[in-house]
This record gives structure tokens, sequence and C-alpha cells, in this order.
């Protein structure tokens, strides 16, 4: 098989990695990729942006692409699917019209509100006095985040109402996010812990995946701002099978049988934001793919071959997977740039990528870097996910950490505490 996976960050890089293990596949491009995915065997980057769907399209009917794996929200949003299909071409991920879950938090919590899916109560606004008036009268603390796409950035948890003044206006009068923030959000806040819950659906069917726990936090003790992730570990001992089944029944099951309902079925990764609180889960919102860095984390775990579980949601053939897991935990974490996630460093040369060892296994990942020279430098906020094995938590993070520290570019950064809810809960 000819496969094209679209993007360029360390989630398509592990993407790009597993695909490379199936014995189904010939060829993989990757566009854009990264100078991590350009290493992997059968893999060769292309020069497509991934929101060029025209170049996309060309690309995978002059090469006879026999699946195209769709990483990042943005071209799921600009309805890559729906043209590749029609024009028949097999192509994974949810439609322009599934993918609303994830490009507007409003859609999101009216579908949750129909279905009865338990979520934060929430109110939608873009007039800046109506949310400012609403947001004074909120108990604190509460939560504010961009309607759209944000890169994960664009969600903030308000402590006190002058800040919450500040975020209002930023969002919806300086347009922080572009159109992301057209339109904001109001939420209560959810105290509890968060998990992240990925299942691959066929429309109709659904198949459920390894949970993770990420750490959105920049800092260490989750401090600091929002960002697209530091960190991950799989699975999450937070989900033991009762839970798992409330969040199937209350959550997932509702989703599909509800998307089927409104005549848009959901094939593809979906990704649920779940806060457990006193052992309840609520809906904070889905992504409509596979998470970054949660993705680094599964996919180290995950014995079975991919592209035959994507082919089977592809086929409405789900029910008759099983994939098989590794019972240790996977752990990563992300080493960014200095600025990280505002206004961040690039073109730092990166030192100890082919100099890293040690006696067990371990995988960098590449997110933001390029090739320059024969050199790799920093090119983005989140720079490398590295990833390793444990037999719980704890092993988990020291040999993650163990690489990490033999790896190093001018004014990384880095939390040194990914895993420590699980690993003190445990204590």
């Amino acid at each position: 098989m000819n496969i094209l996976i679209i993007g360029q960050g360390g989630r398509e890089h592990a993407l790009a990695w597993k695909i490379s293990q199936s014995p189904e596949v010939e060829n993989i491009y990757i566009a854009p990729g990264n100078p991590g995915t350009a290493q992997e065997p059968k893999c060769k980057n292309i020069t497509i942006t991934v929101d060029d769907i025209p170049a996309l399209l060309k690309f995978a009917q002059t090469h006879l692409i026999d699946l195209t794996i769709v990483g990042p929200e943005l071209p799921l949003t600009l309805g890559i699917v729906d043209e590749f299909t029609q024009h028949g071409l097999k192509c994974f991920g949810a439609t322009q019209a599934a993918s609303q879950l994830e490009s507007s938090k409003t859609f999101c919590k009216k579908f949750a509100e129909k279905y009865q899916i338990p979520t934060a109560k929430a109110a939608s606004f873009t007039d800046i006095e109506k949310a400012r008036y609403y947001a004074q009268n909120h108990p604190l603390p509460f939560v504010i985040k961009a309607d759209g796409l944000a890169a994960g950035k664009g969600v903030v948890i308000i402590d006190n109402y002058s800040q919450a003044m500040q975020t209002i206006d930023a969002m919806l009068g300086d347009k922080q996010f572009g159109k992301a923030s057209q339109k904001i959000i109001i939420e209560t806040f959810l105290a509890g812990e968060e998990v992240s819950y990925f299942v691959i659906a066929d429309g109709e069917n659904f198949l459920t995946l390894a949970t993770a726990q990420d750490h959105k936090a920049r800092d260490n003790g989750d401090k600091g701002p929002n960002t697209g992730g530091m960190g991950a570990f799989s699975p999450a001992p937070l989900v033991d099978n009762l839970l798992e089944q409330k969040i199937i029944d209350r959550i997932i099951q509702p989703t599909i049988t509800g998307m089927q309902q409104e005549n848009i079925p959901y094939t593809g990764f979906l990704f649920a934001g779940i806060m457990v609180v006193k052992g309840e889960p609520y809906l904070l919102e889905y992504n409509c793919r596979l998470g970054d860095p949660e993705t680094q984390a599964i996919l180290l775990r995950l014995k079975s071959d991919l592209i035959s579980i994507i082919l089977a949601a592809l086929n409405k053939s789900l029910t008759s997977v099983n994939p098989v897991w590794l019972s240790d935990v996977a752990l990563n974490v992300v080493m960014c740039a200095a600025g990280y996630p505002e206004n961040y460093e690039k073109g730092k040369i990166i030192n100890g990528l082919d100099d890293a060892h040690a006696d067990f296994a371990f995988k960098i990942f590449h997110a933001g870097t390029q090739k320059v020279n024969g050199k790799i430098l920093t090119q983005g906020g989140r720079v490398l996910s590295i990833a390793s094995f444990g037999k719980n938590v704890a092993i988990a993070q020291k040999n993650a950490y163990h690489i990490v520290n033999q790896i190093n570019f001018s004014g990384a950064l880095f939390r040194t505490d990914i895993g420590y809810k699980a690993i003190s809960a445990t204590d």
C-alpha cells in the first residue's frame, strides 16, 4: 500500500513510525513532515502544507495513494475527507461537518446538552459587553475558551475578575486567536483530574483505544500558561473498569449515536478530554484526531498493526478487531523552545540526538525541527517528544528523563515532573 500522512508534528512522526512497521505498507509520504519522519523506513517527506487541499488531492491521485491519514485538525475542518471521498480516494478522518465537534465549542456544548452528555455549564458570546457582564456575575473560578481552533492554547482558567476582563478583551476585542476567538465560551470550572480517552469510530460502531493523561500547563506542578501539551503517559491509572464503563455509557456511545441521528456519522479518531470529578466523568472537549503528545505514548504501547485497524474502520468492520497493547507504561516528555507558548526562539542547534543511548527502549519523536546543512535545528515551539517505557509510571518517568538529559539546545524548556500525580497516588 501507498500511504499519505498529513501533518508535521510529533503526532505525525509517531504515526509514520508505527505505520512503517506494517507489512502491508510499501511507501509512506508525509506532507510536509519533519526531519524525524524523513528518517523512518519507507518514509519520504513532500513539500505540501496541510491546508493545501487541491495540491494534496493531486498528489494522492498521481502517486496512487491507497490511504490518506489526517493528523491535525485544520485539514479536517477544511473538508479534506469530503474532497478526497468525492474523488474516490480513501481518507481517514472526520468529515467537515463532523469535525465541528472540535472546531466549534458552541456546537459541541449544544450537542452535549441535546444528548444529555455530562459537561460543564457554559454560555457563548460574540459581544464584549455581554460577555463582561456574564463574567462579572459568575462565581470564581471559571474558564474562558476561544470557540474555534487555537492549537490547544485558547483556554484560560480565570481566578479573578480583572483577569477575566483582560481575557475577554484580548479574545473578542483584539482577536487574540483570529477567527477562533470571534466567539468565546464562558464555562463553569470543574475541579478534578483530567484524562484523555481515545476511540476509533466507523460511523456506527467504535473501538476503544488506550487511555492517557497529558500535562497542559507549561510549568511544574501544573502551573503557568496553557500549552498544546508538555508530556503524557499511557495508560491512565485513574481509569479503572468502572470509570471506563461510565465514560463509554455516558459520553462516547451517546456521541456516536447522536452524530448518526444528526445525519453526521462520525468516522475517524475521536479524542475525548474528560474531567473526573469525585469518580464521575464530564466531557471537557472533543478533538477529532489523535492527541499530541498522547499519541507518542499510546502508539508506543500498540502491538497490533495500526493500518489494519484503520482499514477496519473504513470498511465498517471494527467489531472484528481486537487490538493488543503492551502492559508497560509509556511516558513522553516534550522539549520546547524558550518563550513557548508565546514568542519562542528558532534556529538553535540540537545536540545529542544521534548519541542518546540507554539499556531500555526509547524513541525520540521530532515535532518542531528543521534540517539545515546537515544539522537539526529548532523550528517550532514544541521541538521534540522523548518517549520511553517502564513497568510503572515512576520507572517510565525515570527512563524518559534519562534520555531527555542527553539532549540539549539553547533555551531548552521542559517540565521535570511529567506523571507526578500518578506517582504520588501510588506512594
